[in-house]
């Protein structure tokens, strides 16, 4: 059973959607939140923990980007998919930077998104409609352009390096450890390491610092 939460602060729009999950006999949506604080509230409360958060963007008080900031370092197995009406440069880099796995507009199909959850649980997969992988080839054709040479002041030796990419790439320590051959265990010392190095409390902050400076290409 592949559990869900949805996130959005227009009540029909969580309605609809979560019409068209229950209708799956192996999804089950365990709660729904009007904006990021009371989805971060009844996440604190829930017997269980979500496979996938179906995640607004605009949102009031709370809205999602800064949401699976904080989320993402708090609940690092559990995965967000960005549900939105824009596929602008600036959402798609922010969402994606913070920790995001996948990003779908909102007038896609049902068996897309039933397709794109069941494909972020099962295969690991990084689920986005076609006009949001035009953009990011875009915005990553436009980094590879731009050779930001700042290496000089990267304190990371080059595994360090490697995993920090994973998590600006928005992937969980389970994953690092499976694409590197590593225990999990070892990541979180990784991390920790970097955290130290580049003096930073979280992946949010390290994420920020490492795209600033320009450590890596793909941006």
């Amino acid at each position: 059973m592949i559990k869900v939460v949805i996130v959005d602060d227009k009540q029909i729009n969580r309605n609809t959607l979560q019409e068209k999950l229950r209708a799956q006999p192996d999804v089950s949506v365990l709660f729904t939140a009007i904006n990021g604080r009371d989805f971060l509230e009844k996440m604190k409360e829930a017997k269980d923990l979500p496979d996938v958060v179906f995640m607004d963007i605009e949102m009031p008080l709370m809205d999602g980007i800064e949401t699976v900031g904080t989320a993402s370092v708090v609940y690092p197995d559990v995965k967000f998919v960005m549900l939105t009406i824009f596929d602008d440069d600036d959402k798609i880099f922010e969402a994606i930077k913070f920790g995001a796995v996948g990003y779908l507009l909102k007038d896609e199909n049902p068996e897309k998104l039933i397709q794109s959850l069941k494909e972020v649980v099962e295969m690991g997969g990084a689920p986005m409609s076609p006009r949001i992988a035009r953009k990011s080839l875009q915005i990553m054709t436009k980094g590879e352009t731009k050779k930001t040479s700042t290496k000089t002041d990267n304190p990371l030796s080059d595994r360090e390096l490697e995993i920090l990419q994973k998590l600006v790439e928005g992937k969980d320590y389970k994953k690092i450890a499976y694409e590197l051959f590593l225990s999990p265990y070892t990541i979180r010392t990784h991390i920790t390491n970097i955290y130290k190095k580049i003096h930073v409390n979280n992946r949010a902050q390290a994420v920020n610092l490492s795209i600033k400076k320009g450590w890596f290409s793909m941006f």
